[in-house]
């Protein structure tokens, strides 16, 4: 998501600094907010990762099984939904930062104005680590 978000906003970003060359400093916050989407799967992969355990072997291995599997499923589905959440709001920034600087080039007042709707669209990536951090509460590889 913040690859596609970086490229989208950077090649309209370069393309519009060639008619006014004012705006290349400025929209580069654009390429920053597709840059905190990456940031934010880096943060959950690491939260992730500390939620997995070595199991520990006990007297009824049926239900341990069970503990096992329903813990890696919830780990797997908060990644995967963290995942798929920051895809979208990288692409979303990305079409928003795009959108800012061909705006900005053509007239300067209207930057703060779809700032404003880029943070808003910023905001999908950190409701997805929430519900990635929800999600993945109920991992434990114990049965205690």
């Amino acid at each position: 998501g913040a690859a596609w978000g970086i490229f989208i906003t950077g090649s309209s970003l370069l393309g519009a600094a060639v008619r006014a060359p004012r705006i290349s400093s400025k929209n580069l916050i654009s390429v920053i907010f597709c840059e905190a989407v990456a940031i934010y799967g880096v943060i959950v992969s690491i939260i992730l990762q500390t939620k997995i355990d070595k199991p520990e072997p006990a007297a009824d291995a049926e239900a341990l099984k069970v503990v096992h599997m329903a813990a890696g499923y919830s780990i797997f589905w908060a990644g995967v939904c963290c995942g798929i959440g920051n895809l979208a709001c990288g692409v979303c920034v990305g079409i928003c930062g795009s959108g800012c600087a061909l705006a900005d080039a053509q007239n300067g007042a209207l930057f703060v104005k779809i700032l404003v709707i880029e943070i808003f669209a910023s905001a999908l990536g950190i409701f997805a680590i929430i519900v990635a951090i929800i999600m993945s509460t109920n991992a434990k590889f114990t049965l205690g």
